[in-house]
């Protein structure tokens, strides 16, 4: 599948994939100051942004859509980041095809399955339950979610999926029908063979509980080099929630 990916900067190439719900806007802003030593790319994964949508959506598929997405930018030696989702699409990629991954980033996400009643299926809840006939604005369908969703930034984020379908009409952009046929291949463990010998680094939100001690253990198994760092204030959405301390961790380790 080609993805929609959007591209800036020159030199060494940096991939950013973003997490469930999310779109490769979330990442533009991190984009551009890496943008500044590194080519960027930051794509929208399938059923998300301006990708397009399929009733497949499990690693294999979002694998191999990475890997198409390598062989159309002739990319290697990638310096590859992945949040959530996107760090178990990382892990996932890294572990099969360990010669075009020159260093890893993996945000707040370990191989482990997830969790029923996390905060990602109350995300998907709250969206799902949008009635878009009777909303007339982004501040119409915040009304909405904040029925099922207290958090402001967090609402902020879902209401970056929201576009105009026609002059009248508003619709999520994230294929959710998909997403929820397939919610529990994406929360299942990522059981791969292979291990990755080369610098990675995963960045925790102390907030959180994605990355947990007894995780780090299996971790460094895969990955035998690899650091952990925690941002102590940070939740699940460390580069939102501690932008310039995240992107110092990460800046800091792609440029040794």
């Amino acid at each position: 599948m080609k993805l929609f990916c959007r591209q800036s900067g020159n030199g060494r190439p940096v991939i950013i994939l973003h997490g469930l719900f999310g779109l490769s806007d979330n990442w533009v802003t991190f984009g551009r100051l890496l943008s500044r030593d590194y080519s960027v790319y930051i794509p929208d994964l399938r059923n998300h942004g301006q990708s397009p949508h399929s009733k497949v959506f499990d690693f294999p598929s979002l694998e191999e859509d990475l890997v198409e997405l390598v062989e159309e930018h002739e990319l290697e030696n990638v310096y590859l980041i992945g949040h959530s989702l996107g760090g178990k699409t990382a892990m996932y990629f890294t572990l099969h095809h360990p010669g075009l991954v020159r260093k890893l980033v993996v945000v707040d996400i370990s191989f482990r399955r997830s969790t029923p009643g996390n905060e990602h299926q109350l995300l998907l809840q709250a969206m799902l339950a949008v009635d878009f006939t009777m909303a007339k604005s982004r501040a119409d369908v915040d009304k909405q979610l904040q029925l099922q969703i207290h958090s402001q930034k967090l609402r902020q984020f879902l209401l970056k999926d929201i576009y105009w379908r026609d002059r009248h009409s508003l619709d999520w952009r994230p294929d959710l029908q998909a997403i929820n046929e397939n919610l529990p291949l994406i929360f299942e463990d990522v059981d791969v063979t292979g291990i990755f010998t080369g610098p990675a680094l995963f960045v925790r939100g102390g907030l959180s509980d994605y990355i947990l001690d007894s995780d780090l253990e299996e971790l460094t198994v895969k990955f035998p080099a690899a650091e952990v760092k925690t941002i102590a204030n940070a939740s699940h959405w460390v580069h939102a929630d501690a932008p310039g301390e995240f992107f110092g961790l990460v800046k800091n380790f792609l440029d040794r």
